[in-house]
């Protein structure tokens, strides 16, 4: 389910417009710089563009964009690089999580093989490394420094807690790595390719940071509450796959001693590949106080988004910005 910009219309046909014609300009741009010599190098790579996604990186980047020109040369292939360093890192997930299916299709290690696919993802990291370096050396030291921290942030998630570290602190910790560090530079890319204002790219930098966190915590809630596969994502696939997502940390870190709280947590600690498993540890866990708590985090994280565009001067560009917060929340139930 990609993010329409057509939300915007209401506030600003002028802006919705122009971000929907940059998105087209995004797809466009995406099926051409993926296209390799080899047929089964372009079929892989092209695999999970096709499949469809959000593509809530370029929409920031466009948007932050409007902070600026955005028909300036550069915002394009800015909002296409960072797309590319997001489905990359997916080749990659999937493999690690031993997923079989992304995007409602069946995931690239599942149809052809791990190798195949961490070998796309690289491919797709080469493809906006070299778009990255068109659009000069400020851009591509951002790239490579965000690069790095999705990699500490995946690290990070493998190793897990440190001895004495707080699982929740580490969880959001990783999470900002892992996704607030691309949707933070979606936006900064966006901004400085359009020759905004350089407070206005600091300020715009550090929403994305924020409304980044807010993104995957609103997906740790997607997981647990999606009653279909409206969302795009399947309910459960993360306690099926063993990730534990705040709602998740939250239930075992506390001290509930009622007879549901040591049965959910039973069941979160251990294998939840089993259906019945799996649909009794959704139903406690959709019941359970911790949701309530999870979403306050969310809505903190949403709150200080706000504050953060409310810096930015009046005007459609920082009315759709704060409309993304609403979205954040909106997209959760």
């Amino acid at each position: 389910m990609s993010v329409s910009a057509g939300a915007f219309e209401a506030a600003d046909p002028t802006l919705s417009q122009s971000v929907k014609n940059g998105l087209e300009e995004v797809e466009a741009r995406l099926r051409e710089v993926v296209v390799s010599a080899h047929p089964m190098l372009t079929a892989t790579a092209t695999h999970l563009a096709e499949a469809g996604g959000k593509r809530f990186r370029p929409l920031l980047a466009l948007l932050a964009a409007q902070l600026g020109d955005p028909e300036a040369p550069g915002v394009v292939d800015a909002a296409v690089v960072v797309e590319l360093t997001h489905l990359a890192s997916l080749y990659h997930d999937d493999v690690m999580d031993e997923a079989d299916v992304r995007r409602g299709a069946p995931s690239a290690n599942a149809r052809w093989s791990n190798t195949v696919a961490i070998l796309t993802g690289d491919y797709l990291f080469a493809r906006a490394s070299d778009l990255t370096a068109g659009l000069g050396t400020e851009a591509t030291r951002l790239q490579s420094r965000t690069f790095a921290r999705l990699v500490e942030g995946q690290i990070a998630e493998t190793a897990g807690p440190a001895e004495g570290q707080d699982p929740v602190e580490h969880h959001l910790e990783v999470l900002s790595d892992k996704t607030g560090a691309l949707i933070s530079t979606s936006a900064r890319l966006g901004a400085m390719m359009a020759g905004a204002p350089a407070a206005d790219v600091e300020t715009v930098t550090r929403f994305g940071e924020v409304i980044g966190l807010a993104f995957q915590l609103s997906d740790d809630l997607i997981d647990v509450r999606s009653e279909t596969g409206e969302s795009g994502k399947t309910p459960g696939t993360d306690l099926r796959e063993g990730i534990r997502t705040l709602p998740v940390l939250l239930v075992l870190s506390g001290t509930g001693e009622g007879s549901d709280d040591a049965r959910l947590r039973s069941l979160l600690e251990g294998d939840l590949t089993d259906d019945a498993r799996l649909a009794e540890a959704l139903q406690l866990l959709r019941a359970h106080p911790a949701m309530d708590a999870a979403a306050d985090r969310l809505s903190r994280s949403l709150d200080e988004a706000r504050s953060v565009v409310a810096e930015l001067p009046p005007g459609p560009a920082r009315d759709a910005l704060h409309g993304l917060t609403d979205y954040v929340l909106a997209r959760t139930g």
